[in-house]
């Protein structure tokens, strides 16, 4: 015994002064990509942006699916500040739930929760938000987390197992404090979501919207016929 204590200790002493490889913490696991060949099948997704974008190209995109008592979400936008997803009973910002990604001064994505008070968000200390997760790479601010389908009742937090609008924001950050998101109106779903029904949803930004309005169409279909027609 005092023979192996012996060797223990010269070996010791050895690993202290040459740098002896001794086992260490394993790395934390790098930021999984969102995976869009889900969409539609076990998850729902939402993308706005160019036609074909994926969560990595979308101007933004949110996934959801629901995991025993909770449902994960997925956010991306194309931004270096926030992106956020709004619990909404209507189409307009106001008395909404929101979960925000945000990028603060030190590289990090903190999930945060807000209550929109009219146009103005106000950051709610209560966060149903659990194993979180971000990233912020290549100009994008991209986050994953966790909250409960059922909650308490709460004015500030909404049941998910009943369906909302999801209202779809992104914007700059100032010192990790969100700012007015990036476009005057941003997207919102066209009809309340159930998150026990999985599509995959695209919307078209503004720049790809041009000629699907029905303005445009008439337009078109009337420059058509005068062409056609010929001048008196």
């Amino acid at each position: 015994i005092i023979d192996f204590l012996f060797v223990f200790y010269l070996v010791k002493i050895y690993s202290d002064y040459t740098g002896y490889p001794f086992p260490t913490a394993p790395p934390v696991d790098p930021f999984a990509k969102i995976r869009v060949d889900d969409c539609g099948k076990t998850k729902g997704c939402f993308r706005y942006g160019k036609p074909g974008c994926n969560a990595e190209t979308c101007d933004y995109f949110l996934s959801y699916r629901r995991i025993g008592a909770d449902v994960e979400f997925e956010l991306s936008a194309d931004t270096d500040g926030w992106v956020a997803v709004g619990f909404s009973s209507d189409k307009k910002m106001g008395g909404d739930d929101v979960m925000a990604c945000v990028h603060d001064d030190n590289g990090r994505v903190r999930i945060q929760h807000f209550y929109n008070v009219g146009q103005w968000a106000k950051e709610i200390q209560r966060n149903p938000a659990r194993d979180e997760e971000g990233v912020f790479e290549n100009n994008r601010v991209t986050c994953r987390f966790k909250r409960p389908v059922y909650v308490p009742r709460e004015e500030t937090i909404v049941d998910l197992h009943l369906s909302w609008y999801y209202l779809f924001a992104w914007g700059p950050a100032i010192q990790g404090s969100i700012t007015r998101h990036d476009i005057d109106s941003p997207p919102v779903s066209e009809r309340v979501v159930s998150i026990y029904k999985y599509e995959d949803i695209f919307m078209p930004s503004a720049a790809y919207q041009t000629f699907s309005s029905p303005f445009c169409l008439l337009l078109i279909v009337a420059l058509t016929f005068y062409l056609l027609m010929g001048t008196p």
